[in-house]
């Protein structure tokens, strides 16, 4: 019985030292424990979060973890799935570096008598504006006796779950077995200068004679105030909508088809094609032309976000899985899932290369886990040059600046109501983190959600 009060006061004390050491929990705990919630281990970055006015209405995750070992740091909502937007295409780029050689296959092709038959291999760059390959061109045009224009089997023009009314918009060109101008009409406004008119130019000039001033019919408010050429829905019809006084350049993609590439074809090589079956003989030689370095793609399409480049970069992949008979998206879809993707922490929605389908569903920790593996498979200075620097081009030139030098490398992802970056950040104690900071359904102003994740991710730099 005397011992029943030394007990209850061994217990009191036992008590009061453990709440002692709770309120003792250090500001920045370099590793999560084994077993206890990474959120916990960062009480001053949570309440980052759920103090915040604009990140507290929405959907919100954000995970960091070491670029090195993967030892997650933070994590909120990591278990639960976003719309990633463009992150998708650093799922995009994995596939590509899988399966793609170091030099982009231009176009496959086998002679046979006097007749070049050559097929497309899905390969973006021929005379494409930004990132220009003349190498296949160069051969086509050069190429003795008759060229033969051979079909394939691609994927439908637009992705599934696609926005049907941005045909228009110069983020959205159709996807396509053998692309030539990047699938878009560029237009320059010239204003007038001394006694030269001011002029519209049009390339490709097949274009021209199929741009023109708007009908009334087609003129309505719905029109955007940047918007300067519109294009018919259903065929190649170009309007002008904005004047020539000032100067500017508008992108509008065309409608491709099976005879009108034949027919651009032509007329930009400035030699007759034919249509052919592709039916090589066993004593053919096919052989696959190379093109631009591999790199140069990865560069434009996660820079800048380049959605026509995400999706040509699975229909060139494609080649390298099953038979030749086809480009499909989902065929190396389901390969790169299957092959690669088994031990990520969760299951990927992938619909399409760029992440312009809102059926791609992802969770914060396996973009995380992806970046990782990324880290891990590709030397850093190489992966770094990829994507886009903080204060300095791409997509982030605008944010995080820093007088010493770029300090966050990511990718953005931007659809209405969702604002996304996925990449790396350089801490000021040298350590390279992991991270995703995903933003779904919000409705405040997306520059203000983006101002919101610059401030965070700041704090982030300086405590860790």
């Amino acid at each position: 019985m005397l011992l029943r009060p030394l007990y209850f006061l061994l217990l009191l004390t036992l008590g009061a030292t453990q709440l002692t050491a709770c309120a003792q929990v250090p500001d920045k705990v370099p590793t999560a424990a084994a077993g206890a919630p990474a959120a916990a281990q960062l009480p001053w970055l949570r309440h980052l979060l759920d103090s915040s006015a604009v990140l507290r209405p929405h959907l919100v995750g954000l995970v960091l973890a070491d670029a090195d070992s993967g030892q997650v740091l933070f994590a909120q909502n990591d278990a639960k799935y976003f719309a990633p937007a463009s992150n998708m295409k650093l799922f995009t780029l994995y596939a590509g570096l899988k399966l793609l050689p170091d030099s982009l296959p231009s176009l496959r092709y086998f002679s046979r008598g006097d007749t070049l038959f050559f097929q497309g291999t899905g390969d973006p760059t021929f005379l494409h504006g930004d990132v220009p390959s003349r190498r296949a061109f160069d051969f086509l045009q050069k190429a003795p006796g008759l060229l033969a224009s051979c079909d394939i089997a691609c994927s439908p023009p637009y992705g599934p779950g696609w926005p049907w009314d941005d045909f228009g918009y110069y983020f959205q060109p159709e996807r396509g077995a053998f692309p030539i101008y990047g699938h878009t009409v560029r237009f320059y406004a010239q204003p007038p200068v001394g006694k030269v008119p001011s002029r519209l130019r049009v390339l490709p000039r097949h274009f021209a004679p199929l741009t023109g001033p708007v009908p009334a019919a087609l003129r309505t408010p719905n029109i955007d105030a940047d918007t300067h050429v519109i294009r018919a829905l259903d065929e190649n019809r170009f309007y002008v909508v904005a004047p020539f006084n000032k100067k500017w350049i508008d992108e509008v993609p065309f409608r491709t088809s099976r005879a009108f590439t034949l027919r651009l074809l032509g007329d930009t090589l400035r030699r007759p094609l034919v249509g052919a079956p592709w039916r090589p003989r066993p004593t053919d030689a096919v052989r696959t032309l190379r093109g631009l370095p591999v790199d140069s793609l990865y560069r434009r399409m996660l820079r800048v976000s380049d959605n026509f480049l995400a999706e040509q970069l699975l229909l060139m992949a494609s080649t390298t899985v099953g038979l030749h008979d086809s480009l499909s998206t989902q065929r190396v879809i389901r390969f790169v899932r299957k092959k690669y993707f088994g031990t990520l922490p969760d299951p990927v929605a992938w619909a399409d290369g760029s992440g312009l389908s809102r059926q791609n569903l992802v969770t914060p920790r396996t973009l995380v886990a992806l970046l990782v593996r990324l880290h891990q498979e590709v030397p850093e200075r190489r992966l770094l040059s990829l994507l886009a620097a903080g204060g300095h081009q791409g997509t982030l030139r605008r944010r995080y600046h820093d007088a010493a030098g770029p300090w966050v490398w990511g990718k953005t992802g931007s659809l209405t109501n969702n604002t996304n970056l996925s990449g790396y950040l350089r801490t000021k104690s040298g350590r390279l983190l992991a991270f995703t900071f995903l933003n779904n359904n919000h409705v405040a102003d997306s520059g203000d959600v983006r101002n919101e994740m610059e401030r965070v991710l700041r704090q982030v730099r300086a405590r860790l």
